[in-house]
């Protein structure tokens, strides 16, 4: 095979190991990439606003990332498109039934489809748009996607060392990110991880959660770990995050805290005497009883 790898950059500040593995990617496997750079004045709108009205941070990238490589498999009759896990399965989604196709990725609810008309009134023209939205159901049709992890067993972990012993760089004296418990996934840029990260105040849980959880299904440590991990870290920001969002966006930490406040669900927050939102004890107990 002659694979043509493709990329969506997310524009943040990068990482010394994300630039060195992209780097690494296309010289170790001798292949081709495919880098689509987004408009960094258009980028900064939308992540400001979909950030304030949504929670939603990085929803920009993240609906680049599920649509540019379908639009681009269409335009240069490449069919097959491939994969590593399946989304929906490792981060949630609306699929149920397991199978190999990632035809309906798309309409995951990942990265859903914003009304364009609010876009349009930041001053966004449809044809800076038209990356930002789903390949037709003819063109869909015309390709076949496919899950890797459909055929492979999906283990983070085991990946990593398959990876490591290919050249890949993790976050080791780089950066010690203070909401996560691995220094190996999401390490792409600074900024871009507060998507992520915003689950929390929502839901209550975020990476660590998700991550521990893993750990857990993989038989590496016990559920009473997994719990006190997430305890422990997903309540954390990273200051680097923060610091990276805003010089992007070019908002004041005020008005992004003031914008944070307002995501927090207050159905399993309350605010301590000290203005800090917790979980409510009774989310705790249950998180822990399981």
């Amino acid at each position: 095979m002659n694979p043509l790898l493709i990329t969506v950059e997310d524009l943040f500040t990068p990482t010394k190991a994300a630039t060195h593995n992209i780097a690494n990617l296309t010289r170790t496997y001798r292949c081709n990439l495919l880098a689509f750079k987004p408009n960094p004045v258009i980028a900064k709108k939308i992540c400001r606003y979909t950030f304030e009205k949504y929670g939603r941070p990085s929803w920009y990238f993240d609906r680049l990332l599920y649509c540019v490589p379908l639009h681009y498999a269409y335009m240069l009759k490449l069919p097959l498109l491939v994969y590593g896990e399946n989304v929906a399965f490792e981060y949630g989604g609306l699929d149920k039934t397991e199978n190999y196709s990632a035809r309906e990725l798309i309409f995951n609810t990942v990265a859903p489809g914003i009304d364009f008309e609010e876009l349009k009134a930041l001053g966004i023209s449809e044809d800076e748009l038209i990356y930002l939205k789903a390949p037709t159901r003819q063109q869909l049709d015309a390709l076949d996607p496919m899950y890797l992890s459909y055929f492979v067993p999906w283990n983070d972990f085991k990946n990593y060392e398959f990876a490591k012993t290919r050249g890949f760089k993790d976050l080791s004296n780089e950066w010690n990110r203070s909401n996560y418990i691995d220094n190996f996934s999401h390490i792409d840029s600074f900024g871009f991880v507060l998507g992520s990260w915003c689950k929390y105040p929502k839901y209550g849980h975020c990476f660590a959660t998700d991550f521990a959880s893993r750990m857990v299904r993989n038989g590496m440590i016990t559920r009473e770990k997994a719990v006190a991990l997430a305890e422990e870290k997903d309540p954390n920001l990273d200051p680097f995050i923060v610091a990276d969002f805003c010089q992007f966006t070019g908002m004041t930490p005020e008005e992004f805290y003031a914008a944070l406040e307002k995501l927090y669900n207050k159905e399993i927050f309350y605010k301590n005497e000290l203005g800090q939102w917790r979980l409510k004890p009774e989310i705790i107990a249950a998180r822990r009883k399981g």
